[in-house]
């Protein structure tokens, strides 16, 4: 390592992977915040294909920016950065994060006066403005993990006992001398990082601050908790931790820890511990994505099964008594249900169970679906025939129990089915007239249209235009008064620290608050870690959405149906013509795709998960890519922003490639 010049204070690394709108909000805090100290900014990339790389480039000539050309690791990243850095201190900081203008000044003096300080760790505060326990931790023993995998921590958050992982029984408006700091905020005296050494980069990603905090203590040091200074920890934007591979992860390196750092005979009870909780936790995610997925299309077949069987029954007495019909059991073990598939599947195609809920895309789907039932019913034979009637009836009945079920949810309460999400809404913009404006037209671009849009001056004072509604000091009035939904804060014209005190004092479940950085296309605010980026933003219509891969799905059927029926034509206009059969059905059976990714762009892991095309962005060109980089770069152009038109477009120029 070098030795530290003289006057350099704070050395602040940030490893990115991804998050480019986060971290480009964390790095115009990061500026403010370094303006009355002495400071140097690293940025490691470990290889995102977003345009992080040039975003910091291009907006941030200051910082220091290491581009990896693969994922090392968040180890192995901030290893790359302590080795190049100057300063007396040094802070690992997330790039899902915003800091006060005072953070590091507030920091850096606390260190000064505690020369016991090894490491310390700040307040951190959610994207509601909540604490998260995160910011104080205990060491994570054997039955320190027990009690966190089977949630005695959190259900006795204050006990010494069970709640030592989070430290609940500490105040955390207090200053502590704590076990583990946490790696979004974490700042470690250059002095004591020369004799422990740097993170340890068996750990690919979590589980190395925990190690790194445990070695401070060894070595002789204090780790502390300091709430004198606070920062928004959007928590978990660049891995979502819902995931099943975040518990596999994360749990294994629990494990790696307790080999090295516990007895054999504790490290084997921890490792007990911890494979019971990946595959305890692996199977709870698992069962609860598939219950969030099949619960309401299962409402909706069970509540129209029982009023088709009612409907028939009463056909069959009142209707149809003197023709003596009657439906045999086949019809309500597998004629009723298939008539349900065909709805329920068209509705499904048509968008009825996206969110939010559209109505009308219900009423479309099922219409659909009975107009199928009824080509295909005209086409049976006369005895497979039962009732016409009752499949109009069926569908009449389709149609208003799924409204009725949605509108009942509607008026429960529930979020995810608000019949106006996003018509209704109530924003509060609090900045200046012309970042006002230039979030407002932001706005506009992104497609959402609220109900009400209010200004609020972002001083103190009583006096303000008639353009405002109020001034920041009147914030939590104007939000009682016009049922706020969403506060954004125009970064630009407001201080973080300014932003994160009203945070958590108007902090309430139902008010979204999100920070408009100046300059930026973004508008940020992910509320919880299981949301899909929760921001505005002009520029995303990415191939995760679920009606773009249902467009595409349904584009790859059309087409392929059309081809295999002009195949004894087309086989002469391409280049290997018993491939393109073959491709024919596997894009029909849906093994593959008309359109993909290119195999050789780099990051395809980090995109949207697709088929393997037969095609690729790169038959569009005349000539010739060999680049992986350029190859990255169409690769993430053609899912950030799809289109069938680009599928159509890209067919048709490489169709003579469709047999490869």
């Amino acid at each position: 390592m070098r030795d530290q010049p003289h006057g350099m204070k704070l050395s602040i690394i940030i490893v990115n992977y991804n998050v480019e709108h986060f971290l480009e909000q964390c790095l115009h805090s990061v500026r403010e915040a370094s303006k009355n100290l002495s400071t140097e900014v690293f940025v490691v990339d470990n290889n995102s294909v977003d345009g992080s790389v040039d975003m910091v480039r291009k907006k941030f000539p200051e910082v220091k920016l290491i581009a990896n050309k693969d994922n090392v690791g968040f180890s192995k990243a901030n290893n790359q950065a302590i080795k190049e850095s100057e300063g007396e201190y040094v802070l690992l900081l997330n790039p899902d994060t915003v800091v006060e203008a005072d953070t590091f000044e507030r920091v850096v003096s606390f260190m000064d006066n505690h020369p016991d300080a090894g490491g310390l760790g700040i307040q951190m505060l959610d994207g509601t403005g909540k604490f998260l326990p995160e910011s104080k931790r205990g060491l994570p023993t054997p039955s320190v993990a027990f009690y966190k995998i089977f949630g005695l921590s959190a259900l006795f958050p204050k006990s010494k006992r069970f709640g030592r992982y989070h430290l609940g029984y500490l105040d955390k408006n207090e200053t502590h001398e704590v076990e583990i700091l946490a790696g979004a905020f974490m700042v470690l005296r250059k002095s004591v990082l020369d004799k422990i050494g740097l993170l340890d980069e068996d750990y690919f990603m979590y589980g190395e601050d925990i190690d790194l905090s445990y070695r401070i203590i060894k070595a002789g040091y204090k780790n502390y908790y300091y709430p004198e200074a606070r920062i928004i920890h959007y928590k978990g934007e660049s891995t979502k931790k819902s995931s099943v591979n975040f518990v596999f992860v994360f749990y294994r390196a629990m494990a790696i820890f307790a080999g090295k750092h516990f007895s054999q005979q504790n490290a084997r009870m921890f490792s007990f511990l911890i494979n019971l909780a990946i595959y305890l936790r692996a199977g709870v995610a698992i069962f609860r994505r598939f219950i969030e997925r099949i619960i309401v299309p299962l409402l909706d077949a069970i509540i129209i099964y029982v009023g088709i069987f009612l409907l028939s029954q009463y056909w069959e007495e009142t209707i149809k008594i003197n023709e003596g019909v009657h439906y045999p059991p086949e019809f309500y073990l597998f004629v009723v249900p298939l008539y349900i598939l065909v709805w329920l599947g068209t509705t499904f195609l048509s968008g009825g169970y996206d969110k939010p809920v559209r109505l009308l895309k219900i009423i479309r789907g099922l219409i659909v679906g009975t107009g199928l039932i009824l080509i295909v019913y005209a086409l049976l034979p006369e005895h497979f025939r039962f009732s016409r009637a009752l499949i109009l009836l069926g569908a009449f009945w389709s149609i208003i129990s799924i409204l009725g079920t949605r509108v009942a949810l509607h008026l429960a309460g529930l979020k995810s089915f608000n019949l106006k999400a996003g018509a209704d809404k109530k924003i509060v913009i609090v900045g200046e007239k012309e970042e006002i404006s230039r979030v407002s037209n932001l706005l506009t671009q992104t497609g959402i249209k609220p109900s009400f849009v209010g200004y609020v001056h972002p001083s103190e004072a009583n006096g303000v235009s008639n353009d405002y509604i109020g001034n920041l000091s009147q914030l939590g009035e104007v939000v009682d008064i016009y049922r706020i939904d969403e506060v954004i804060f125009c970064a630009k014209d407001l201080p973080a620290q300014l932003i994160i005190d009203r945070m958590a004092q108007l902090g309430k479940p139902e008010l979204e608050f999100k920070i408009a950085p100046p300059e930026s296309l973004y508008i940020i605010g992910s509320n919880s870690i299981n949301t899909a980026g929760d921001f505005y933003t002009i520029d995303i219509n990415s191939t995760s959405k679920a009606a773009n891969r249902r467009n595409k799905r349904m584009f790859d059927l059309f087409l392929s149906l059309f081809l295999l029926l002009g195949y004894p034509i087309s086989f002469y206009l391409v280049k290997a013509p018993f491939g393109y059969l073959r491709n024919i059905f596997q894009v029909l059976f849906g093994s593959k795709s008309w359109v993909g990714y290119h195999k050789d762009g780099e990051g395809l892991q980090h995109l949207p998960k697709l088929k393997q095309g037969v095609l690729n962005p790169l038959d569009v060109l005349d000539k010739k890519v060999a680049d992986p980089m350029a190859i990255a770069r169409l690769n993430m152009l053609y899912s950030k922003d799809y289109r069938i038109e680009n599928d159509i477009n890209i067919v048709f120029k490489g169709f003579r490639e469709v047999g490869r």
